[in-house]
């Protein structure tokens, strides 16, 4: 017992034993955490890592979990993002329950800060401009030199201040900055602009105000009103944690919380930044940005992805302090994982050509039952219509094969899924030159499930009855950068994967899937798991993504 319990503490993520520290020290009696994003764009599969950790910690210790949104820069923002995120939230799982908050919320409670800070000579407003602050500041190697306004009365701040809120001041004209140590050699301690004059109109408070506070001061405050204990954040943010503290301390909350950093999820060469998936919208490279070569929460979603194989992804992916890349492959293991014994296998031809049986009676059509899933048979089966003409795919027959072809060409016998043994008689070709009709016959004695078994054959080829078919589009995907040649062009630009997107338009599939819908995902025989396309897919014209090939060069250590 003793050594399964130290087992189990070796376990546990650096976060968890600080909170756990915490806990015990009495520093704090409940957990809370947040999910703070700002609605500026739509999330990524590195937002994911960050949800399910921040909900699964609060889930663990018995605590709370808030959704707030981060909207203190309106010159970004949109209803748009707002929406998008609050949807990837709640599909990955991470109830807020009834605690959903925004920053602009609390513009009143921060402006009461920020005066509170002048009170206490601990905030002055200034008026260098953006490249002055920037020259006085200095950098590493180079101490900062105070604002010539730095030591304005606390009078005077208070009117200055109360005149920028006013409007009175054009946009750059006047900030509001803490006071704290120009030659500190934390660059982010050297007097940061708290407040600036932004004549903006804000997605939710309109144009109540034309200040607006700074990133690193509202956040501390928008955690210690929210009661939040444990503020979970990205290692960039490491280098503002003493910004974060001063903020909290200097306003003189109670039980002020703390931050703590982990490494963000990097995935080899896929595009995640905001400002390379803008230019792919408004170029038109991408429908959107839940297109499903992106790696957004909401294009993955499209693309068939589960949370369930996101939250396996993370779970594998873990929680540590250096930054480090996770090859794509592990995410596509992760959804492999998830659907191999969830979903039924079907038959779908995407690149057809017409398999005629000869001796197979004319317009009969029979019923032939076939496993949803072979290894999971709690799926059951379904029946599946079979006629004289079939779609096989042109893969799957050869005019001179090469040894060991064990599909279709002339002479050779194969068994069609689930069917009947045939053997191939021959073809006909258009004046192209290419097979437009293979012809076979078959044996009525080797149905499946009929117990011959006087012969064998090799190939098995899956197929799909003409009359019944439902026509699809079928749509594969490959990154949408080139992965040889790497992310980025020399200029900057983004190295694009010229066959990111493939359209096949005539395809077929078993009349089953006729009545799939948005997000229905399903094993391709050979071809892959596929799921029926949110967006552009119909009834009368059914879209079908690949979420993911069969094989996987990824091997779970």
């Amino acid at each position: 017992m003793e050594e399964n319990k130290e087992v189990l503490e070796v376990s546990k993520n650096f976060i968890e034993q600080e909170i756990e520290k915490d806990l015990a020290e009495g520093v704090y009696d409940h957990v809370q955490t947040r999910f703070p994003p700002e609605p500026n764009g739509y999330l990524h599969i590195g937002h994911a890592k960050s949800i399910l950790l921040n909900y699964g910690l609060a889930k663990k210790y018995g605590g709370k979990f808030n959704m707030r949104f981060d909207d203190t820069n309106p010159t970004k923002e949109k209803e748009e993002f707002v929406h998008s995120i609050l949807e990837d939230v709640k599909w990955l799982g991470a109830d807020y329950e009834d605690r959903l908050f925004f920053a602009s919320n609390y513009f009143q409670k921060m402006y009461e800060c920020a005066v509170f800070l002048i009170k206490k000579g601990k905030a002055f407003v200034c008026d260098l401009s953006a490249e002055q602050i920037r020259e006085y500041r200095g950098d590493f190697t180079t101490p900062g030199k105070e604002s010539p306004y730095r030591n304005r009365s606390i009078e005077e701040n208070l009117q200055l201040f109360e005149d920028m809120k006013a409007g009175k001041y054009q946009d750059g004209e006047k900030v509001l900055r803490a006071k704290i140590d120009m030659a500190s050699p934390n660059i982010n301690m050297r007097d940061p602009v708290i407040y600036r004059v932004a004549h903006m109109t804000h997605h939710n408070t309109g144009d109540t105000w034309c200040i607006y506070p700074m990133y690193d001061f509202a956040h501390p405050i928008e955690d210690a009103i929210e009661h939040i204990t444990h503020s979970i954040c990205t290692l960039e943010f490491e280098d503002h944690r003493p910004l974060y503290d001063w903020v909290v301390r200097e306003c003189e909350f109670e039980n002020p919380p703390r931050q703590i950093e982990f490494a963000k999820l990097y995935l080899t060469n896929v595009v995640t930044g905001k400002r390379y998936i803008k230019k792919l919208v408004e170029d038109g490279i991408v429908d959107g940005w839940d297109d499903p070569r992106l790696v957004s929460i909401a294009a993955l979603r499209r693309r068939g992805y589960t949370p369930e194989s996101i939250k396996k992804f993370v779970e594998l992916v873990g929680v540590s302090k250096a930054n480090s890349s996770v090859d794509y492959a592990m995410l596509e293991y992760c959804i492999r994982e998830d659907l191999k014994l969830k979903r039924p296998r079907v038959m779908a031809i995407l690149d057809p050509v017409k398999l005629v049986i000869d001796n197979y009676p004319e317009g009969q059509i029979e019923m032939l039952s076939i496993p949803n899933n072979l290894e999971n048979e709690e799926l059951g089966e379904r029946e599946v219509p079979f006629a004289k003409e079939l779609y096989i795919e042109r893969e799957d027959f050869m005019e001179e094969p090469p040894k060991k072809y064990f599909r279709l060409f002339p002479g050779n016998e194969v068994r069609l899924m689930g069917a009947y043994f045939v053997t191939c008689t021959g073809y006909e070709k258009d004046e192209n030159g290419n097979v437009t009709v293979v012809h076979a016959t078959y044996d009525p004695e080797t149905k499946s499930g009929s117990g011959f078994n006087a012969r064998k054959v090799k190939g098995t080829i899956h197929w799909v009855a003409v009359p019944t078919a439902e026509k699809a589009e079928c749509r594969l995907y490959e990154n949408i950068v080139d992965e040889e040649k790497g992310k980025l062009n020399a200029d900057g630009t983004l190295n694009l994967n010229p066959n990111s997107l493939t359209v096949l338009p005539d395809c077929y599939v078993e009349p089953s899937l006729k009545t799939a819908k948005a997000y229905d995902s399903f094993q391709f025989m050979r071809n892959g798991y596929f799921c029926v396309d949110c967006k552009d897919s119909t009834e009368e014209h059914p879209v079908f993504n690949r979420i993911v090939s069969l094989k996987s060069s990824f091997k779970l250590k």
